[in-house]
């Protein structure tokens, strides 16, 4: 019998073989153990919740998802300072005897600096593999816990909660004749770096001892070692969780010294928004943010060793407008309320662009095609729930610009007319449309095109339930209809992926859970193109890709 058969709080031995494990099982049982986290929560009962979190961090069943995580992420590849990395079954399966707590210590984490929109670099801490496993195992009993008592107001590193909720959040609080007009905009300096270790052993319910060897793991610079005193490092699985439940309390702070009447409530209307460390508060005076919010807001993040950004923190009219979180947004002379791309993204957007068509304008123009079009399609969809219509057509015409001088420099003695046909052609309608060519597996030729930002349809997102939870078994067809909306309009164009997963209802067949666009899938041939199999509909299904994987091991086929 495999472990995956075993209870889901049986004491873990050695699997038999990575592909073996049953993973509708282990997801059910993890399911079920989180759910009964979220009802201990309510009804008061923290005894139990401490007894389900031990059950499920040292379940078969949790220490599999955490391993399944880890090496399924766009991280899996990159190794930390012992330089392991687990990309076979085999080493994932050695994997379940060293995730144990009993004798565990973390390495330290590799130290590498990523450039931030500013110009400065940002550190990250890269933890090795066991190390992450082991976030993953005890974010499983966390999460539910900070999920079930998180802010409504809380938007980022959330399940199911994104940027989008965020910004239209704000457009709700600010858009009516009434509303608030001043914006305290809020940033906090190195919060990931400045959290106090005091206050997070105190007030994070998870096992202390291991929570506080993770906090003392230092880091390795140029093969150094350093030390760190205070902070939870950025790079690490649970980090979010933990910034977010030391920011979790700051709405209801506001609620309380602000709402003591609904009257009063109505008077000042302060409201907060927040998307992890950046959050915006409104106020009907400047004065009001300034005397009284203000210290409110600096008294709470000391208690957590946290102080604003004095770069960053302003106090603004809605009339002169703000950035946050890629937009502008800003309440126009006619009243109207706009959320639009900020001219600090759109400049950014459109210098990768640049330093795109720079780094892969020396291979063909169908690899350059498919290039911008990975960037062209993710910034507009993100940009889709604003009024971004005339941005989108900007943007499309600096690009064609930007184009049009890569193929007149690559055919110097060529006339106009020459390039012009050999690059951009006329499709739908539409002329100068930039068309390269790519090839099949086979070697057949085929066209592939420049996407236009002003393709993509403008549709206001519709904001999430706020009590909404995904541990909560009674939102999961909420949840699901917001995903069969979201996919809707993000596999737009791509007919048949759409139609499949229409007909497998949104799941994985081989695990049963949810294909999400955060989650790495692959279409799958049932019957296989080495023994005939086409690439007909009904020959086809999308699978997660550790699923896929396991099913050509096990020689599935599909029936």
């Amino acid at each position: 019998m495999s472990q995956a058969k075993k209870p889901c709080g049986a004491a873990p031995s050695r699997v038999q073989d990575w592909h073996s494990i049953n993973w509708k099982k282990v997801f059910r049982a993890v399911r079920r153990l989180q759910a009964r986290i979220v009802k201990a929560i309510r009804e008061g009962r923290w005894n139990k919740v401490r007894s389900l979190v031990y059950l499920l961090t040292h379940s078969f069943s949790g220490r599999a998802l955490a391993i399944l995580r880890v090496t399924t992420n766009r991280g899996a590849s990159t190794p930390g300072v012992d330089r392991v990395i687990w990309n076979t079954p085999e080493s994932k399966t050695a994997a379940f005897d060293t995730l144990r707590s009993h004798g565990y210590t973390p390495l330290p984490l590799r130290r590498v600096y990523i450039p931030k929109s500013n110009g400065k670099l940002r550190p990250l801490g890269i933890p090795c593999m066991i190390d992450r496993a082991q976030q993953a195992l005890y974010l499983l009993g966390l999460d539910p816990i900070v999920e079930t008592q998180a802010d409504y107001t809380s938007y980022g590193f959330r399940l199911h909660r994104n940027c989008a909720d965020a910004l239209v959040q704000c457009h709700r609080l600010l858009c009516k004749n009434l509303s608030p007009v001043w914006i305290f905009e809020g940033d906090i300096r190195a919060c990931y770096d400045r959290i106090d270790w005091d206050w997070l052993l105190q007030n994070i319910p998870m096992n202390k001892s291991i929570l506080s060897k993770w906090l003392k793991a230092g880091f390795i610079e140029k093969n150094v070692f350093h030390a760190t005193t205070e902070g939870t490092p950025q790079g690490g699985i649970i980090s979010p969780a933990l910034a977010n439940r030391t920011l979790d309390g700051l709405d209801g702070l506001l609620k309380a010294h602000f709402a003591a009447t609904r009257k009063a409530s109505r008077g000042n209307r302060v409201h907060l928004v927040r998307y992890a460390d950046d959050f915006i508060i409104t106020g009907t005076s400047k004065e009001l943010l300034e005397n009284e919010v203000k210290p409110l807001v600096v008294q709470f993040l000391k208690e957590r060793g946290l102080e604003l950004s004095h770069e960053k923190t302003r106090i603004t009219h809605i009339e002169d407008g703000f950035d946050f979180l890629g937009q502008n947004v800003r309440r126009y002379p006619n009243g109207k309320l706009l959320l639009k791309p900020s001219k600090k993204n759109v400049r950014t957007f459109l210098g990768k662009i640049k330093e795109t068509i720079k780094k892969d304008g020396g291979g063909t123009a169908g690899y350059l095609v498919i290039r911008l079009n990975q960037q062209i399609q993710g910034w507009a969809l993100y940009h889709r729930h604003a009024s971004s219509k005339r941005t989108f057509s900007y943007v499309d015409n600096v690009i064609f610009k930007r184009l049009w001088r890569w193929a007149r420099r690559r055919h110097r003695n060529k006339s106009k007319s020459w390039v012009k046909k050999k690059y951009f052609q006329t499709h739908e309608g539409s002329d100068w449309v930039f068309t390269g060519v790519r090839f099949t597996k086979k070697g057949e030729p085929y066209p592939v095109r420049l996407m236009k930002a002003s393709s993509v349809r403008i549709k206001r997102h519709i904001l999430i339930h706020r009590e909404a939870n995904p541990y909560d078994p009674g939102w999961e067809s909420y949840y699901e209809a917001r995903l069969h909306e979201k996919l809707s309009a993000t596999l737009a164009g791509r007919e048949r992926i759409w139609t499949l997963w229409e007909d497998q209802q949104g799941r994985c067949p081989m695990c049963g859970e949810l294909l999400i666009e955060e989650s790495e899938w692959q279409v799958h041939h049932i019957h296989w193109r080495v023994y005939g199999g086409g690439d007909e509909l009904s020959n086809l299904q999308l699978l997660h890709l550790n699923c896929h994987r396991q099913l050509h091991s096990i020689g599935w086929s599909g029936s």
